[in-house]
């Protein structure tokens, strides 16, 4: 019965970020005509799209800080990736305008495809070419004075619970080559509301938190050590993760425990 609620829950949030991008649509698409002139509007109708629609489906967001943030900078920002909840989270978080760099398949999507044809930044994983234009547009942006949002990840866990895994390269190579600071950030709790795409364990109400380092300079980084800006970066937020997440963990652990001694 809770998990049919949740499969309802589902359908229901997606039903309401869509009814939030219809109204807002044709502003959207006119805005849409002109890309970079309209930049800094799209985001912020992405933004109202996303948050408007979570909040249709009693999905709300929660942020701290290690201290206050100027979102005026031009930013990489590097946020772990446990769910579909991870773009609205940084839509909230964020109220500068941004540009994702996200799987090419939101293009197929019908609220995601015109801001990935506008401002956001598809990419092909597996296609060293696609991998390239993306980093590419994003060094582009970021000299321009743009923020990007990079899940270094690269992908979200197929395991749950979720844990964080190895990072990608790319966020800190442009970081430093553009001399910008990075921003790690923890989402924390959105898999236990909306893992991954739902499709599987569904969805349900509930506050979703997030956790804002303080932004890492990158002046003492370049493209020979910036192995070690991803190293601190990934150690802040793996240790980070495992204390908000140590009693889960713990009871799961438990618990496979005591199946493995019955079995």
């Amino acid at each position: 019965m809770i998990l049919l609620l949740k499969k309802l829950h589902r359908y229901w949030y997606f039903i309401s970020v869509l009814l939030v991008f219809l109204l807002f649509f044709p502003y959207i698409y006119f805005l849409a005509r002109r890309p970079e002139k309209n930049y800094a509007r799209i985001a912020r109708m992405r933004r109202w799209v996303s948050i408007g629609g979570s909040a249709l489906a009693g999905v709300f967001f929660k942020v701290t800080y290690e201290s206050k943030i100027d979102w005026n900078r031009s930013m990489v920002l590097c946020p772990n990736h446990t769910s579909v909840l991870d773009i609205t989270a940084l839509t909230y978080l964020c109220p500068a305008p941004f540009s994702f760099i996200g799987k090419a398949s939101l293009l197929k999507n019908p609220v995601t495809r015109i801001f990935f044809k506008t401002i956001d930044i598809p990419v092909t994983r597996k296609s060293k070419v696609s991998s390239f234009k993306a980093f590419q547009r994003a060094n582009e942006l970021v000299r321009n004075g743009r923020s990007v949002v990079i899940f270094p990840e690269g992908k979200i866990d197929d395991s749950f619970p979720p844990q964080i895994h190895a990072f990608k390269s790319g966020a800190f190579r442009i970081a430093v080559q553009n001399d910008v600071p990075t921003v790690p950030i923890i989402i924390e709790n959105a898999w236990d509301i909306f893992f991954d795409d739902g499709s599987k364990r569904g969805s349900r109400p509930g506050v979703v938190k997030i956790h804002v380092f303080n932004p890492i300079e990158t002046t003492n980084f370049n493209d020979d050590n910036a192995s070690e800006l991803e190293k601190v970066v990934y150690d802040k937020m793996h240790s980070y993760w495992i204390m908000k997440n140590k009693s889960y963990f713990h009871n799961l652990e438990n618990l496979q425990k005591i199946c493995q001694e019955r079995s």
